[in-house]
Protein backbone atom coordinates (compact mmCIF):
# COMPACT_ATOMS: atom_id res chain seq x y z
CA UNK A 1 0.00 0.00 0.00
CA UNK A 2 1.76 3.38 -0.84
CA UNK A 3 2.32 5.79 1.93
CA UNK A 4 1.20 9.36 1.35
CA UNK A 5 1.89 12.72 2.63
CA UNK A 6 -0.31 15.28 3.76
CA UNK A 7 -0.07 18.67 4.84
CA UNK A 8 -2.30 21.04 6.89
CA UNK A 9 -3.34 24.46 5.46
CA UNK A 10 -3.81 25.96 9.02
CA UNK A 11 -1.71 24.38 11.43
CA UNK A 12 1.23 23.49 8.80
CA UNK A 13 1.53 20.07 11.04
CA UNK A 14 2.88 17.10 8.46
CA UNK A 15 1.73 14.01 8.15
CA UNK A 16 1.65 10.53 6.57
CA UNK A 17 -1.08 8.02 5.91
CA UNK A 18 -0.73 4.08 4.29
CA UNK A 19 -3.65 4.36 1.96
CA UNK A 20 -5.26 1.94 -0.98
CA UNK A 21 -5.24 3.79 -4.48
CA UNK A 22 -9.13 3.29 -3.94
CA UNK A 23 -9.38 5.10 -1.09
CA UNK A 24 -10.35 9.28 -0.53
CA UNK A 25 -7.44 11.48 0.43
CA UNK A 26 -7.79 12.51 3.71
CA UNK A 27 -9.41 15.98 4.00
CA UNK A 28 -8.92 17.11 7.51
CA UNK A 29 -5.96 17.62 10.07
CA UNK A 30 -5.41 15.29 12.64
CA UNK A 31 -3.86 18.05 15.18
CA UNK A 32 -6.41 21.04 14.21
CA UNK A 33 -8.99 19.34 12.39
CA UNK A 34 -7.98 22.17 9.40
CA UNK A 35 -8.04 21.22 5.65
CA UNK A 36 -5.11 19.62 4.60
CA UNK A 37 -3.41 19.05 1.02
CA UNK A 38 -1.85 16.09 -0.21
CA UNK A 39 1.96 16.69 -1.06
CA UNK A 40 3.98 14.94 -3.54
CA UNK A 41 6.99 13.33 -1.99
CA UNK A 42 9.73 11.55 -2.96
CA UNK A 43 9.19 7.70 -3.56
CA UNK A 44 11.79 5.13 -2.71
CA UNK A 45 13.32 3.17 -5.61
CA UNK A 46 15.13 0.37 -5.65
CA UNK A 47 16.26 -2.21 -7.69
CA UNK A 48 16.55 -5.69 -6.77
CA UNK A 49 16.90 -9.38 -8.12
CA UNK A 50 18.57 -10.26 -11.52
CA UNK A 51 17.31 -8.34 -14.62
CA UNK A 52 19.03 -5.53 -16.78
CA UNK A 53 22.04 -5.25 -14.98
CA UNK A 54 23.38 -8.88 -14.41
CA UNK A 55 22.25 -9.50 -17.73
CA UNK A 56 23.94 -7.19 -19.69
CA UNK A 57 26.31 -5.47 -17.64
CA UNK A 58 28.13 -7.88 -14.34
CA UNK A 59 29.63 -10.78 -17.14
CA UNK A 60 33.51 -9.24 -17.89
CA UNK A 61 34.55 -9.51 -21.34
CA UNK A 62 30.85 -8.71 -22.86
CA UNK A 63 31.89 -5.21 -23.71
CA UNK A 64 34.34 -4.07 -26.77
CA UNK A 65 35.31 -1.52 -24.56
CA UNK A 66 36.88 -3.89 -21.61
CA UNK A 67 38.55 -6.27 -23.77
CA UNK A 68 40.78 -3.18 -25.12
CA UNK A 69 39.29 -2.01 -28.22
CA UNK A 70 37.72 1.33 -26.80
CA UNK A 71 36.30 3.45 -28.91
CA UNK A 72 34.70 6.82 -28.10
CA UNK A 73 31.80 5.92 -28.73
CA UNK A 74 31.98 3.65 -25.62
CA UNK A 75 33.65 5.87 -23.62
CA UNK A 76 30.31 6.08 -20.98
CA UNK A 77 30.12 2.13 -20.89
CA UNK A 78 30.16 0.87 -17.55
CA UNK A 79 32.38 -1.73 -18.72
CA UNK A 80 34.77 0.58 -20.21
CA UNK A 81 34.77 2.92 -17.04
CA UNK A 82 35.16 0.02 -14.55
CA UNK A 83 37.28 -2.57 -16.23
Amino acid sequence: MPLYEYQCTDCGARFEVRQKFSDAPVETCRECGGTVKKQISQSAFALKGGGWYDQGYSQKGTCPSAAGGGGEACASCPKAVNS
